[in-house]
């Protein structure tokens, strides 16, 4: 009965210390990529360079399966190259070390009232936790609950660390723990695919080593158990990895994946050989079946990694090369906006910022062609063009695809998101995607308007055409100022927006009130008036369109007033807004004393 309860009791050790890292990790993850991303493209092809980089990143996060992971997206989305990665999957091995290092707190031995006592994992786990509850319950600022959530996942750790310690040490006495790894010892194979089989499981090299240092505290685990244990958990980490970076990717986000198994290789036979050979020679006979400690253990991951990455990082094209001859190209239909749709990629669920940045590089995209389609679509009112017109269609294609994906991305995204600026954005996105699509409809309703006009030969009066031009310049200079405030979230653009969009719908009015005198006149044709009506009711659509994104920006810079959507298009409609009301009567002025100016010409 003894055992079982010891049993059940390391089993929860182990899954506190599973979720303490975890929780660490992601929050430091979140909390870090808003500048991930931006640092990661600074990557040169200085392989040097590249592994610093990787190193850091991982030592941060506290992750190479996630440092590895983003790189992969980011090489499938085409921020780096291939190339770029490479010493970042080196440098992401050794910075995985860090975590045993800060496991090795377990080692620290300080006397009563000795300052070390704080070190000490009993001291520092219920401190953690203290700190994170108190920053997550007692503070407001924007990183307190991220901050208080990386304290309580460290006191957590250690705490299932204590835990797993203590269940471990129970079988001491019963020789259990040191038969164990002394046969791991005596079959070094065992050993090897014992630590890959742990490491594929738990899916991290970091929470493996740890598990080792844990049982190293309740047991003698010599040096020739340890080391083969280590090399196995680099090989079982890197599986999983590469699977991760396989599923639904690019070829070279898939080489990404297969180039950290061919380094983990080299490196695993790299060790055994280097330390068969030093063992046969005599020189470790000492350490051979010296039992490890936290600390040790620790020592002897960080000095394997970092020995192998020195020796290994020159030959890092070769990795490469046998990447391509693995990994094939596979054969792909042209798509102008491939590397932005494969950049959706689900591997940037754990890195919002990154994720949210590829669904912004895709909304560029529709604006625009939205954009160009709204002008292309204006030049065939006055001199159609079949081809241009195709181009209409082909852009509105690409929009609806475009934005198919992405919406189809934001959905998936939305339950990995939980910080509330993250939240703020994705829902701006949401709102953005079909407004964007909004504008590439409205652009093929007016090219349809202006191809009914040029085959049923239709003619707009001279004034009606004057009028359009007029209302053309207005319409460039709301869409200039949407342009703006998306692409910059620029509070003072998206202002602009609405008085402009308020002159917008007094001068559709008063077109329309212009082509009814001139049908009375007889100067006008009733066809022509009902096209002309058609372009007009797109024109003001578009303008609305320009006006729900300018409130879309202000709202993700004030997101303090939940409710300034529906409030603030009313109150400057009420004229309570002195500014607006300035800039109102400023563009009805100018657009309007030009349109005065085109009235006594007759149809």
């Amino acid at each position: 009965m003894t055992i079982v309860l010891n049993v059940i009791s390391l089993l929860g050790g182990l899954a506190m210390f599973l979720y303490g890292m975890r929780l660490m990790g992601t929050n430091l993850k979140e909390g870090s990529s808003g500048t991930l991303k931006v640092v990661m493209e600074k990557v040169t092809n200085n392989p040097i360079k590249a592994f610093f980089l990787g190193m850091a990143v991982t030592a941060i996060i506290q992750s190479s399966t996630a440092t590895i992971v983003i790189t992969s997206g980011l090489v499938a989305a085409g921020i780096i190259s291939l190339d770029q990665s490479l010493g970042i999957i080196i440098g992401a091995n050794v910075g995985t070390t860090v975590t045993g290092q800060i496991i090795r707190l377990l080692d620290v031995n300080a006397e009563a009232g000795s300052f070390l006592q704080f070190f000490q994992p009993s001291t520092l786990a219920p401190l953690a936790l203290t700190i994170g509850m108190l920053l997550i319950m007692g503070f407001k600022f924007k990183k307190s609950d991220s901050l208080g959530s990386i304290a309580i996942g460290f006191g957590i750790l250690f705490s299932g660390l204590l835990n797993m310690t203590s269940a471990v040490s129970s079988f001491t006495s019963s020789g259990i723990i040191d038969r164990l790894f002394s046969n791991l010892g005596d079959n070094p194979f065992l050993g090897y695919f014992a630590g890959a089989g742990i490491a594929f499981v738990l899916q991290s090299s970091s929470a493996s080593v740890g598990i080792l240092q844990a049982f190293s505290m309740a047991g003698d685990i010599p040096f020739r158990t340890v080391y083969v244990i280590i090399v196995g958990i680099y090989l079982g980490d890197c599986v999983t990895t590469a699977i991760v970076c396989w599923i639904g990717a690019k070829p070279d986000a898939k080489r990404v994946g297969m180039v950290n198994i061919l380094y983990n290789l080299f490196k695993s036979v790299l060790v055994i050989v280097v330390v068969e050979i030093i063992h046969r020679f005599g020189f470790l006979d000492a350490l051979w079946i010296r039992p490890m400690r936290s600390g040790g253990i620790a020592n002897i991951n960080t000095v394997f990694n970092l020995s192998a990455a020195v020796l290994l990082l020159p030959s890092v094209k070769l990795y490469k090369k046998l990447s391509y001859l693995i990994v094939r190209d596979e054969p792909r239909k042209a798509d102008p906006y491939a590397s932005q749709i494969d950049a959706l990629n689900p591997i940037f669920f754990s890195t919002p910022a990154l994720a949210l940045r590829s669904c912004y590089d895709v909304l560029s995209i529709m604006f625009e062609l939205s954009y160009e389609g709204i002008n292309k679509a204006f030049s065939l009112i006055t001199n159609y063009d079949e081809k241009t017109y195709e181009q209409i269609l082909e852009n509105e294609e690409h929009v609806d695809h475009l934005t198919d994906c992405v919406d189809n991305y934001l959905v998936q995204l939305s339950p990995h998101i939980n910080e509330e600026h993250f939240i703020r954005i994705l829902t701006q996105y949401h709102k953005l995607t079909s407004e964007f699509e909004h504008l590439g409809d409205a652009a093929v309703y007016i090219a349809e308007a202006a191809r009914k006009k040029y085959e049923e030969k239709v003619e707009f009066t001279e004034t009606a055409l004057k009028e359009l031009a007029l209302t053309r310049l207005l319409l460039n200079n709301i869409l200039e100022y949407a342009k703006t405030a998306f692409e910059k979230r620029d509070e003072d653009s998206a202002y602009h927006i609405e008085p402009l969009e308020e002159v917008m719908n007094d001068m559709i009015h008063t077109l329309h009130d212009n082509h009814l005198a001139r049908l009375r006149e007889g100067t006008c044709s009733i066809r022509a008036g009902i096209l002309l009506m058609e372009i007009l009711t797109n024109l003001e659509r578009i303008s609305d369109t320009c006006s729900n994104i300018g409130v879309a920006t202000i709202v993700r810079v004030h997101p303090e007033t939940t409710d300034i959507a529906h409030t603030y298009i009313s109150s400057l409609h009420q004229g309570k807004d002195s500014a607006f009301n300035r800039e109102y009567e400023k563009a009805r002025e100018l657009y309007f004393t030009q349109l005065t100016k085109q009235q006594p010409e007759n149809d």
